[in-house]
């Protein structure tokens, strides 16, 4: 498509992201030939323009929660052979990473970012429906949420054009992310879950602009701590939205119903693929607990000093990990090379010789539920992107901040309560940022809340200190090479 081309949709798109069920609905609408500035009048039409949208957020399991390696709740070890992949995972958990070796994973991010950013700005070009613009910008601007937060300098790219992007500041991409948010809030539904479920409305937003303000201090060196609370405050105002009851239920199979849930992200084990979990985590022998067709690849895995912040009465505790003894289907204990299926915290060393002690090493994360009989290696539970325990941890953390413990206490024991443990009298920064990490363990904000809190160059298992330069990844060096706009890093 060439810039100022007035585009046409025809047949052949394909709706979906769009219905209260989890999996993504995939019926095929045919339209006859219709100008762009006529087309996204009726919901069957909105549904095919914003369905392949959506669709692309799949991409965000495999491509920006990935880096969550990088933390120091997550870890890939090499186990004799397997996940070696030319020590990238290594590289990753060490923050010893390069533009130029590393350059498919960062280019990875890169492309589901401005991929996405462009595609909405060819659906944007000659849209009249307010909604629908709306809709459209406020979910540019969560790319460009994401270019700001990991890549700092960026391009903003506001308009289809075939011209190369130029370079934005940090603080440019700031601005325009806020700037766009509140500009289209108005005109954005109120409604939360129903039609509107995965689909960015007033919650959405305003879930992404307490987030921005959340981390202003680092994007920018101003703190927002107030305009956080505002934007948590209206989100928590929004009908519709309550803490589940048991917090296992939000990450059930068929997990489409939590009232907790401000916006997810679709999947479907046949429809709508791209969440694979039990693949990464499980051992391989762990086929015969949950009957799975495939044979998971026994990867991912948590480190013993995160598994170890977690008190045996936490709910949260039985509802993440995978630990001890595994059993098969029927009960029996399963057994590798003879010697009993224990998954242990400890990790003997990131590069482990083969055999069945590296095997079993490191507690597996079963947050998500596995669905026993699973055929598949996708799974059909729903990713909640943001969630309002999220919403209330931020909040108390902005209270905390500005000097309001007694606020601050109220919204983070609430979380406490319903994870079945005592409720906090204090509070201080780093307890903050440990009861993050119990409640949101996997959910991807990991990296973001270590930058806030001053720990991600700090030395961890397998990790020593890292280079402040670490807190943003390079420009990829495909991106370089392609764009003299475009220069790398502080660092790189």
């Amino acid at each position: 498509m060439n810039k100022g081309f007035k585009y046409w949709i025809s047949a052949g798109v394909v709706a979906g992201a769009l219905t209260i069920q989890s999996c993504t609905d995939l019926t095929e609408q045919v339209y006859d030939t219709i100008p762009a500035d006529q087309f996204g009048t009726t919901d069957q039409q909105r549904a095919a323009i914003l369905g392949p949208l959506y669709g692309n957020l799949r991409g965000y399991k495999g491509t920006v929660e990935d880096f969550n390696t990088a933390t120091d709740e997550q870890v890939v070890p090499t186990r004799g052979g397997d996940w070696k992949d030319g020590d990238n995972w290594k590289r990753r958990h060490q923050h010893t990473w390069s533009p130029t070796v590393d350059n498919d994973f960062f280019n990875g991010l890169w492309n589901f970012i401005y991929g996405g950013a462009v595609g909405i700005n060819r659906q944007l070009e000659g849209q009249t429906n307010q909604g629908l613009i709306s809709e459209l910008r406020a979910f540019r601007a969560f790319y460009h949420f994401l270019a700001l937060d990991n890549f700092g300098s960026a391009p903003i790219v506001d308009k289809y054009s075939t011209d190369l992007p130029k370079q934005a500041t940090r603080k440019e991409l700031y601005d325009f992310v806020e700037k766009e948010l509140i500009a289209v809030l108005p005109t954005l539904s109120k409604t939360v879950g129903g039609a509107y479920y995965g689909r960015f409305n007033q919650a959405t937003a305003n879930v992404i602009l307490a987030k921005l303000y959340l981390n202003a201090e680092v994007y920018t060196g101003t703190a927002q701590w107030a305009k956080c609370v505002a934007a948590c405050d209206a989100v928590t105002g929004s009908a519709g939205l309550s803490l589940m009851s048991n917090y296992a239920d939000n990450f059930i199979v068929n997990n489409q119903t939590s009232p907790e849930t401000v916006f997810a992200i679709p999947f479907d084990k046949s429809a709508g693929t791209g969440f694979v979990l039990q693949m990464k985590t499980l051992h391989y022998l762990s086929q015969n607990t949950y009957k799975l067709g495939n044979a998971p690849w026994n990867g991912f895995c948590t480190l013993a000093e995160f598994y170890n912040k977690f008190d045996d009465k936490d709910v949260r505790k039985q509802a993440t990990w995978l630990a001890g003894q595994q059993f098969t289907a029927e009960g029996q204990p399963i057994l590798d090379d003879g010697q009993p299926l224990i998954f242990t915290p400890e990790i003997s060393a990131f590069e482990m010789p083969a055999g069945a002690p590296g095997r079993r090493a490191g507690v597996r994360c079963d947050k998500w539920q596995f669905e026993v009989g699973n055929p598949r290696a996708d799974m059909s539970n729903d990713y909640a992107l943001f969630r309002l325990a999220d919403i209330l941890l931020m909040r108390g953390e902005a209270n905390f901040r500005l000097g309001k413990t007694a606020d601050a206490l109220v919204d983070i024991n609430k979380i406490r309560v319903r994870a079945g443990v005592p409720a906090f009298t204090a509070l201080t920064l780093p307890v903050i940022l440990d009861e993050r990490g119990r409640e949101l363990a996997w959910e991807g904000w990991r990296r973001q809340d270590q930058i806030r809190f001053g720990t991600w160059d700090d030395a961890w298992q397998f990790k020593e200190v890292s280079p402040a330069s670490r807190a943003l990844f390079p420009i990829p060096q495909r991106q370089l090479d392609g764009n003299p706009n475009l220069k790398q890093n502080p660092g790189y």
